[in-house]
């Protein structure tokens, strides 16, 4: 990525939720297909969505709006990077998975925007050839009908103004919603959870070090570390 991200102000205290830690929540786990009575995309749902997207984009470069995952693994090619803020969602772990980084045994939690609040994150823009990285990153981030992670235009603000950014927000309709669990509820899993992808604690963690790297304190995912951190303690034994 071509701009250079300004470092975070130095941190009163560390995170309690360390490597250390989120090793302990890994393990190998085979990746056990698809998840019966789920109907997953093709490639022509997938061209579908690029289609309509691009169909309604605003004027000028296709951009994106990073707030968890896509700040480390977008999937498709980015380029730039701007601070930014979506107002009237906030992230949230409110959908249920049981592939990826949970099974049908101990289903996971994944992270969306949900309606509320404001939510820091970053401003990318999708580089050439749109339309091919546009489609990889739709393959990342949505893979069951009717899909429970949504692109929707947002309206953000950068130090430049007003603009529109493409963003996944949950579908509070789906099946696979979870609602607005209390933060416990929420460490519990991830703290338990783990597929093929990786762990739930694993996901929080990198959330959190890339949000830092670019300068942003999300409160609510720092005092969800330190739940996680202490379910670890609980739940793992020591080795």
């Amino acid at each position: 990525m071509s701009k250079a991200i300004s470092a975070a102000p130095p941190r009163k205290a560390p995170m309690a939720l360390t490597e250390a830690l989120v090793t302990r929540t890994l393990r190998t786990v085979e990746d056990a297909g698809p998840t019966p009575g789920m109907v997953y995309m093709r490639d022509a749902d997938y061209a579908r969505f690029r289609d309509e997207i691009l169909a309604s984009a605003p004027a000028g470069p296709l951009k994106l709006f990073a707030y968890g995952s896509l700040l480390w693994k977008p999937a498709g090619e980015v380029r730039g990077g701007e601070r930014a803020v979506a107002r009237g969602w906030h992230r949230s772990f409110c959908f249920t998975v049981q592939r990826f980084r949970g099974t049908l045994d101990q289903p996971g939690l994944m992270m969306a925007l949900d309606r509320g609040g404001q939510c820091q994150g970053m401003v990318f823009e999708i580089a050439e050839p749109v339309a091919a990285n546009l489609e990889a990153l739709l393959r990342r981030e949505m893979t069951i009908l009717p899909a429970v992670n949504v692109p929707r235009w947002l309206r953000v603000s950068t130090e430049g103004g007003m603009s529109q950014a493409l963003g996944f927000v949950v579908d509070p309709a789906n099946p696979r919603y979870a609602g607005k669990l209390d933060k416990p509820a929420v460490a519990a899993t991830l703290a338990r959870a783990v597929g093929h992808w990786g762990s739930g604690a694993e996901y929080l963690f990198e959330t959190i070090r890339h949000l830092d790297a670019c300068g942003i304190r999300d409160r609510n995912l720092w005092q969800l570390q330190e739940l996680v951190a202490q379910e670890i303690g609980r739940s793992h034994a020591t080795i």
